[in-house]
């Protein structure tokens, strides 16, 4: 069977496909009485949609959302919210020439291999455009959470790394690539440049963090809260590794130094919880969140639609090449990054209403 549905306790589902008429999010179980309409969804699909310069795809999608249940007189009601995105500029017919060729890097070959059938036009529902109904539900999910704050930005495009001592976060909305280092965004711009005039493409990292999460979220086994971080993140396009914390680079340290030091809380801070030193484990112990902040990295493929030509097949199994037209990103982890907020933030959202539920009292 096909698994469209995501969360324990706050569960999403979505549905649509890249060039059918609409796409969107059911929202099961979030709380009733949160003050919700579209405007509070709408910004944060803004941030995500396509067309808004050289630098990502040049489809032009309003990607305005709409609210179809769930909410009455302006607040949640605890049913079911549904979530809608027309798509209205659809170009079918740049697909018309790889009907029956797979693209390589794309799931054309996977889908046939399992359904027997594949909807050719942008990939259908393994398109990236499924991730707009993702930012929705998101966007929803934060204000179950609002005591916890998500930025996410591009650390690494094409293997040049930002430097991590000029992170500035008010960059972020300064320039096309959610970098908060103005300086690397500046030589970012040349490296897209080149590689889309050459029919290429890029990927990138994107780091995302939360904070003020507070220490008790998650569980110990088989709902961890970095296990689940990662199955989300993992769960989106194009999406090739996730570390949490130091991830890899903490197999390459030593037990004292990938500790994470621990001291009393200030005097009169109010805080009940220790003063930590490091947090090379990101925010999470035994998969139970530490009241440290909650980071995680995402590594972004890059983007399988080329113009340059690539040996493949056609369905009926003969030698073929192909370049594959029609409007594409070329780094699709740049606008990866809104849907890496929303991952958070729906995972976030799960795990308070998951703890609310064990641990009332608390």
């Amino acid at each position: 069977m096909s698994w469209n549905t995501f969360g324990r306790v706050l569960r999403f589902t979505t549905w649509g496909e890249s060039h059918g008429p609409a796409l969107g999010a059911v929202l099961d179980g979030c709380p009733p009485r949160i003050a919700l309409s579209e405007s509070d969804i709408q910004p944060f699909m803004d941030a995500r949609k396509p067309g808004q310069n050289r630098f990502t795809t040049q489809r032009q999608e309003a990607d305005l959302v709409r609210i179809l249940s769930g909410t009455f007189e302006g607040q949640t009601t605890g049913t079911p919210i549904s979530l809608m995105i027309e798509n209205t500029d659809q170009r079918s017919k740049d697909y018309s020439e790889i009907a029956k060729s797979y693209r390589p890097g794309h799931a054309d070959y996977a889908y046939d291999a399992k359904y027997g059938i594949r909807d050719y036009r942008g990939g259908g529902r393994s398109s990236a455009r499924e991730t707009a109904a993702r930012v929705a539900a998101g966007a929803v999910a934060r204000l179950i959470i609002p005591e916890v704050t998500i930025t996410a930005f591009v650390c690494e495009l094409g293997g040049d790394r930002i430097d991590y001592s000029k992170i500035d976060y008010a960059e972020i909305g300064n320039n096309p690539f959610f970098c908060p280092d103005a300086e690397a965004a500046k030589r970012w711009e040349a490296k897209v440049d080149a590689a889309r005039k050459a029919g290429s493409s890029l990927g990138a990292i994107v780091e995302c963090v939360a904070e003020g999460v507070p220490a008790g979220w998650g569980a110990p086994i088989y709902a961890k809260l970095d296990g689940d971080l990662a199955a989300a993140m993992m769960s989106i396009n194009a999406v090739k590794g996730v570390e949490i914390g130091d991830g890899f680079e903490a197999a390459r340290l030593t037990g004292e130094e990938n500790a994470d030091p621990m001291r009393p809380p200030e005097p009169g801070s109010n805080g009940d919880g220790p003063r930590f030193t490091a947090n090379h484990a990101g925010g999470t112990a035994g998969g139970i969140s530490t009241g440290q902040p909650v980071v995680c990295r995402v590594a972004f493929k890059p983007t399988s639609s080329i113009l340059t030509p690539v040996e493949t097949i056609t369905s009926d199994g003969d030698a073929t090449e192909i370049r594959t037209k029609g409007r594409h990103d070329p780094c699709v982890g740049i606008r990866g990054t809104p849907v890496v907020e929303a991952m958070m933030a729906l995972v976030l959202a799960d795990h308070k209403l998951l703890h609310r539920a064990q641990v009332a009292e608390r």
